[in-house]
């Protein structure tokens, strides 16, 4: 799995991407709601696809938001004009953030860490981009913490990895391997999971 793979696959995907994607309003409604975000906090949107994570985000007011497929963030924008907001949109590599240090206040990871192909190098770079005691929250396809992955996902997850997204990803470890703390984490449905947490220091 690459970013151009990425690129192709997802801009193909575009046109029906919301009518798939509304299963997970509440999940996005979930996670947003519960970071209580303050207006005067900067947001990055990472992996930020069509915009379906805006109307949760309305009052907000500095809202910057990356993916890799123009085509996606083409249909954010037009999203964004609908709901009268200001979103700073970029094509950016999520592994590979253009921004300064301690940027953001609060990134929002939701569907990207099982789809991009270097996942913790995204979360190095979240760990980065974040201020010290700043929030970070995932929504996206995890195994169970502390469990082994069955059979049947890691008969499936390459068929699933070349389509969508990987099945087999433990969340835990990623997050391991940066200085992120995780704060909490619950079970969403099916084999989603919300994890939240925030970068040390104050």
């Amino acid at each position: 799995m690459t970013n151009t793979w990425n690129k192709i696959r997802y801009s193909l995907y575009q046109p029906f991407y919301d009518v798939i994607a509304h299963y997970f309003r509440p999940f996005r409604k979930a996670s947003i709601e519960s970071l209580n975000i303050q207006p005067d906090e900067k947001v990055l949107v990472l992996g930020a696809g069509t915009g379906l994570d805006l109307e949760f985000l309305q009052g907000v007011e500095s809202i910057t938001a990356i993916d890799i497929t123009p085509a996606m963030l083409q249909k954010l924008d037009q999203r964004a004009l609908r709901l009268g907001m200001e979103v700073r949109t970029t094509v950016m590599d999520g592994s590979n953030l253009e921004f300064d240090d301690k940027t953001f206040d609060v990134v929002i990871l939701h569907l990207i860490v099982a789809v991009i192909p270097d996942p913790v190098s995204c979360l190095l770079e979240t760990e980065r981009v974040l201020t010290p005691g700043g929030r970070f929250t995932i929504m996206d396809k995890f195994v169970t913490p502390g469990s082994k992955t069955s059979f049947f996902r890691n008969l499936i997850n390459p068929l699933t990895n070349v389509l969508a997204t990987s099945l087999n990803r433990d969340v835990d470890q990623l997050i391991e391997s940066t200085d992120l703390t995780k704060t909490h984490h619950s079970k969403l449905g099916s084999i989603f999971w919300l994890i939240q947490g925030m970068k040390p220091g104050s």
